[in-house]
């Protein structure tokens, strides 16, 4: 496959499986674009890992494939992945900090053990890790740089979308006996209990518990917004997924919400139209 074909495959990839980043870059200049979505792609291969393997040292060794692959030494013919081949070329186009790319890569090893999260700030390193290290590469992509103001924005607004997305998440995520949020012991705190977190049942003391993680996302994405402003306008796409936060918590805040079964999202005709509102209100901040 050649390389523009490996950057369509990755744009395609990103539009059926990461839906709001892909609406997200298509406020990016255009010729940004589809480094946003090999960097996005890559994101999506390395997340899905763990639906993918039965085992966690199968799980390590496709994350050690890529490693390699980013490092210019994986097994095999990296040409012959779409992604690869168009996130190598993003790498050396865009100066990326592999870096960042390896944090990335190592703090989704986490997702393969059952281990759940012990406390918000573990939390929240994994955010900064994932989420967070996602929007600083984009910054970069858009940037050509990291300032200071887009790593700030980028930790704040990378913590309340991956709050947000677990959120929205936690009943597969509970099928498959995982629990990412609530860490352990803000559930205790409520008087709940790992058990009722995995339960398919949940009670008034399980509900309190993710109510303060929405305030939590809700809180980091007040400190994204004190941050935009200082952002360089041309980089503001690589933090707009956040901007969908609000949305979502306002679902998740309804009477009929169960975190077991209730589908979080927002209308597809929604999400072009908060995005754009978002990113004309912060490019006249």
């Amino acid at each position: 496959m050649d390389l523009e074909s490996g950057y369509r495959a990755c744009r395609m990839l990103v539009r059926d499986e990461d839906r709001d980043r892909y609406v997200a870059a298509l406020f990016a200049p255009g010729d940004k674009q589809k480094y946003l979505f090999a960097l996005y792609a890559f994101n999506v291969e390395i997340a899905r890992i763990p639906e993918l393997v039965r085992e966690p040292m199968m799980g390590e060794m496709r994350l050690q494939w890529w490693r390699d692959a980013i490092e210019g030494v994986a097994a095999g013919d990296v040409v012959r992945s779409p992604v690869a081949g168009a996130l190598l070329d993003t790498i050396e186009r865009c100066d990326l900090s592999r870096g960042l790319l390896h944090e990335l890569i190592d703090a989704r090893a986490f997702d393969f053990h059952g281990e759940p999260m012990e406390t918000p700030a573990r939390f929240e390193t994994y955010a900064d890790f994932t989420s967070g290290s996602l929007m600083r590469l984009a910054a970069q992509i858009l940037c050509g740089q990291e300032t200071a103001a887009a790593r700030k924005a980028a930790i704040a607004a990378g913590r309340a979308f991956a709050i947000t997305g677990l959120l929205r998440s936690y009943g597969p995520h509970a099928a498959r006996g995982r629990i990412f949020l609530p860490p352990l012991d803000l559930l205790a705190r409520h008087g709940s209990s790992a058990e009722e977190a995995l339960s398919g049942a949940a009670g008034a003391p399980l509900h309190a518990a993710l109510r303060e993680m929405r305030d939590l996302a809700r809180f980091h994405w007040m400190e994204a917004q004190k941050a935009l402003p200082a952002v360089p306008k041309h980089s503001l796409a690589a933090f707009l997924p956040a901007a969908l936060v609000p949305a979502y918590l306002h679902r998740m805040e309804k009477a009929d919400y169960d975190p077991f079964r209730t589908r979080v999202d927002i209308a597809p005709w929604k999400k072009p139209w908060l995005l754009w509102r978002a990113a004309r209100r912060f490019k006249s901040g």
